[in-house]
């Protein structure tokens, strides 16, 4: 089988629900990440077989296939086909999983994983409540209510339950909160995510500026400070402030075959060393990375230990630390440059966008193999274990 290499990863700065992104359409925020994973790899733009985008609510700006539209949108020729992919969370993780599967099999050899989500101009879920306030119907059909009645998929609930099942108090995720604001940063300040940001051009009440650093890392941050803010249910430990953050966003990464490093000259960053995706249950859902990451572990033949970097998606604190409570991991290891909590999870996004960070951190730090992770609505989680070159 074929060896599928990444040649180069990149995303926008996060953006807050209503923030600096929010003026600027979700495709045109797509086809920056494109143009800018082509011109920095400098592959030859008529090279690549396909685009796999990840987009969670293709609805309104993201409907009629987005990944299309980010193609035409782009620098790229209108030859290039795309296709747009949902694994909630994870769909972008899944467009490098697509995308590293297409190169192995030798169907194709060049292709870009990329995700987009704007989730200021189309609100989370609103592709499924705006049918039901116009009475079109409910995704709970009347074999899965019978399967889980009166049951809310809700990831709220889940990490809710998480935090219960594992034993962690309100203090332990408002610490862990804490530290990933306080390890964004510091990978703000030193420079680490210059190699990986696309910057993108906003308008200002001053006039136009270029979009360079993640809005959502509260550069003020301090323990009393999250540990105030409200409870988002009375009886639970989970606050807005423990939780990922609503945001805007697109990223990209290119995988290709040993044959395209040669035919066009590229330089690889990282080879694909192991693809999993594991499925269980749907109604704690955020548990599934757990699990998830054993099975990967064993079939890529590696222990925790051998991994030197993780990414594990801080879609709510009690995802993390369960993680690691699991893996025996070495929590120094976890999210350097800080996670979603501080960076924002731009749902479609996130996945191509952990990697981009993934892989250039492996690089800044001298490490080789790193491992991400991340939880997904219905109780499913993809794991890619990759070894930086």
């Amino acid at each position: 089988m074929s060896t599928a290499y990444i040649v180069e990863a990149v995303r926008t700065a996060g953006g807050r629900r209503g923030g600096r992104l929010a003026g600027v359409h979700p495709v045109d925020l797509l086809a920056a990440s494109l143009d800018a994973i082509v011109e920095r790899s400098g592959i030859d733009p008529n090279a690549i077989d396909d685009v796999v985008t990840g987009c969670v609510t293709q609805a309104g700006e993201q409907s009629m296939q987005v990944g299309r539209m980010g193609v035409l949108a782009s620098n790229l020729p209108d030859s290039t086909p795309a296709v747009t992919i949902d694994r909630q969370c994870g769909s972008s993780q899944q467009a490098i999983q697509f995308a590293a599967q297409a190169v192995m099999s030798g169907t194709q050899d060049v292709v870009i994983a990329s995700g987009v989500e704007s989730m200021s101009r189309v609100p989370m879920g609103s592709n499924a409540t705006l049918h039901m306030k116009e009475g079109l119907g409910h995704y709970k059909s009347p074999r899965l209510e019978e399967k889980f009645p009166g049951i809310q998929f809700s990831q709220f609930m889940g990490a809710e339950m998480i935090a219960k099942k594992h034993g962690f108090s309100k203090d332990d995720l408002d610490k862990f909160a804490l530290s990933s604001h306080e390890k964004a940063i510091a990978a703000t300040q030193a420079g680490a995510f210059e190699n990986e940001i696309v910057p993108i051009a906003i308008e200002t009440p001053e006039g136009e500026e270029m979009h360079t650093v993640d809005e959502g890392i509260r550069f003020d941050a301090s323990l009393e400070g999250i540990a105030g803010v409200k409870l988002l249910s009375p009886e639970g430990k989970i606050t807005a402030a423990s939780s990922s953050q609503i945001c805007d966003g697109s990223s990209a990464v290119l995988v290709v075959s040993e044959e395209a490093l040669k035919k066009y000259g590229l330089t690889p960053i990282a080879r694909i060393h192991n693809l999993t995706v594991t499925a269980g249950d749907p109604v704690i859902m955020l548990e599934e990375p757990l699990f998830a990451t054993d099975k990967a572990l064993e079939r890529a033949g590696m222990k925790i230990d051998d991994i030197d970097l993780y990414e594990v998606n801080e879609a709510f604190a009690p995802v993390p630390l369960a993680w690691l409570k699991h893996t025996g991991a070495d929590p120094e290891k976890l999210n350097v440059h800080g996670g979603a909590i501080a960076l924002g999870h731009p749902l479609g996004a996130s996945g191509t966008k952990l990697m981009a960070t993934l892989v250039h951190a492996l690089k800044r730090h001298g490490k080789k193999y790193g491992l991400q992770t991340m939880c997904e609505g219905g109780g499913v989680a993809n794991v890619t274990i990759v070894e930086a070159l």
